[in-house]
């Protein structure tokens, strides 16, 4: 059932700061849960795979059943293992069953079609090899490709081109050396601009610009309170950083508030001396969730508490707000409410890298402190080139409305999607203007299905299961693009009613989730 959250208490609170009752936005999202009989077949098909599990495990120490999986060398068995066979029995014994659904290579650009090269396996997932037949014109409704800017060269790339023949591809050093050029400048002024803040830094890698810039920021004596969906990057970042982090509830202002209350009174463990930091990670759009995050209620948090705030914008910097600036944009918040902007290009701008933004002194700080610029390679100027086109495209300073007709239409293509989905029956989790989409399958029997067979009908789609996800809670992740017609929209949503059909996944009843309320866990800590 959608959670409408426009009422809320510190939504009202945050108004009264603002002194604008009707800037705020309501939030309408949906995590509704599976009936009954659907998670007890899910667990006990887990449960069964299990079982046969450790009876092909038992072949293979006895030697009946060949083994391919990785193991010790004999003479090495009185040696700390190297392969934990635990920790490997769900790869050994039910992920390889299903393996060939992802991975698969792909040879052309991921625009709203692409290419799929055939492979086969003989040996039941364990290794596979090419036919030299190429699956042609496949609808992708998997890749982070939101506006249709990962496209094959046309001439609207020619200063891309031009670019590669006067700086070639690559840098050859860091940011802190020899590998500051020009079009870096130019493309960090551009961001700055457009996310109406004061300074801009950019990286080679967006998985690096969290977890390399998060240990400049903070350190032991500093708390972070993090979301617990979000990123691995933000999870490395945090955990690199030597900093006391503490887990809230997915998008829960009230568990979020609990662990901010606890800080201030309590102070450090053991010493019960204040916190030298308390900052807040949290996301734009959660990437297996489709949620978005409730910005207005933790911007008054960290007001009222006194608390940094610093917010990913992978996945929705480009495809969500009236603009394609990103959540703030999205709820019509002051760009100053956020503390550090991080976003990455590889999504709506169709190429590579991040970027950290905000004050000029945070920025200035992270130049002469960041891992990442210290050790890690400039971005390719190529790339820069691209994402500084784009970026123009977007912001309209090419003289055309291109770019806003793509964020438009993006917006237009999400909500067409996601209700036509929710109509037919299906459980679709995250936020009604998200274009990330996440439809339950639960099953990993119906995980495999569901791949294979849309696969066949030249549909190609991403599953997600254990340990990206809940053990009971596997989808497949549609990703809507600007790119895709209506015909390209209307073709998959017909495939997708037929396969719901066929394996008996329209699970939706309408009833309400226990996701968006308290738990009594509230949190745990990770320390040194």
């Amino acid at each position: 059932m959608p959670v409408n959250l426009e009422n809320s208490a510190v939504a009202t609170e945050l108004e009264k700061q603002n002194g604008n009752s009707n800037f705020y936005r309501p939030i309408v999202e949906s995590f509704e849960e599976a009936p009954l009989h659907v998670m007890v077949f899910t667990y006990l098909g887990y449960g069964i795979g299990t079982l046969f599990g450790y009876l092909r495990d038992f072949l293979r120490n006895s030697g009946i059943e060949k083994c391919n999986a990785a193991v010790e060398r004999e003479e090495q068995k009185d040696f700390v293992p190297l392969y934990q066979n635990f920790e490997n029995f769900y790869i050994r014994n039910i992920y390889m069953r299903i393996r060939d659904n992802w991975n698969r290579p792909i040879c052309s650009a991921p625009g709203a079609v692409f290419d799929v090269m055939e492979r086969v396996t003989d040996d039941y997932n364990w290794t596979f090899r090419f036919t030299g037949r190429i699956i042609k014109d496949v609808i992708n409704m998997g890749s982070y490709n939101f506006l249709g800017l990962a496209a094959k060269y046309d001439e609207s790339m020619r200063t891309v081109k031009e670019v590669i023949e006067t700086y070639g591809l690559g840098v050859g050093s860091t940011r802190q050396e020899m590998g500051t050029l020009d079009k870096h400048k130019e493309l960090e002024d551009l961001v700055a601009k457009f996310l109406n803040v004061e300074a801009a830094m950019v990286f080679g890698m967006g998985f690096a610009t969290n977890s390399m810039n998060i240990p400049a920021l903070v350190g032991k004596g500093c708390l972070i309170l993090s979301d617990e969906l979000n990123h691995a990057s933000l999870v490395l970042g945090a955990r690199l950083s030597g900093a006391t982090i503490r887990i809230f509830k997915h998008n829960n202002v009230q568990s979020l508030e609990k662990l901010l209350r606890d800080a201030v009174i309590y102070g450090q463990p053991r010493t019960r001396r204040a916190w030298r930091k308390i900052l807040i990670l949290v996301e734009g759009i959660y990437s297996m969730e489709g949620s978005i995050v409730h910005l207005p209620d933790i911007v008054a948090l960290k007001k009222k508490y006194k608390a940094y705030l610093y917010m990913d914008e992978a996945h929705s910097i480009g495809s969500v707000g009236p603009t394609g600036r990103g959540v703030v944009e999205f709820f019509g918040l002051d760009p100053r409410d956020i503390d550090v902007y991080m976003g990455t290009f590889t999504k709506s701008f169709g190429a590579a890298g991040g970027y950290i933004a905000g004050r000029k002194d945070l920025v200035d700080y992270l130049r002469t402190h960041s891992h990442s610029a210290a050790y890690g390679t400039s971005m390719s100027p190529p790339v820069a080139e691209q994402i500084i086109r784009v970026m123009k495209l977007i912001m309209g300073l090419d003289g055309t409305t291109e770019g806003l007709q793509r964020v438009q239409q993006l917006a237009k293509n999400t909500r067409y999607f996601r209700q036509r989905l929710s109509k037919m029956g299906f459980i679709v989790y995250g936020n009604e203007e998200s274009p990330v989409v996440p439809l339950l399958l639960y099953m990993p029997a119906k995980v495999a299905a569901f791949a294979r067979h849309l696969l066949n009908r030249k549909i190609g789609v991403v599953v997600v299961g254990f340990p990206a996800t809940p053990l009971a809670e596997a989808r497949a992740r549609f990703c809507v693009s600007a790119a895709h017609t209506q015909e390209m929209l209307d073709t998959v949503l017909e495939a997708l009613d037929e396969m719901g059909d066929l394996l008996n996944l329209k699970y939706s009843r309408n009833r309400k989730s226990a996701r968006p309320e308290l738990y009594d866990e509230m949190s745990f800590e990770l320390e040194d």
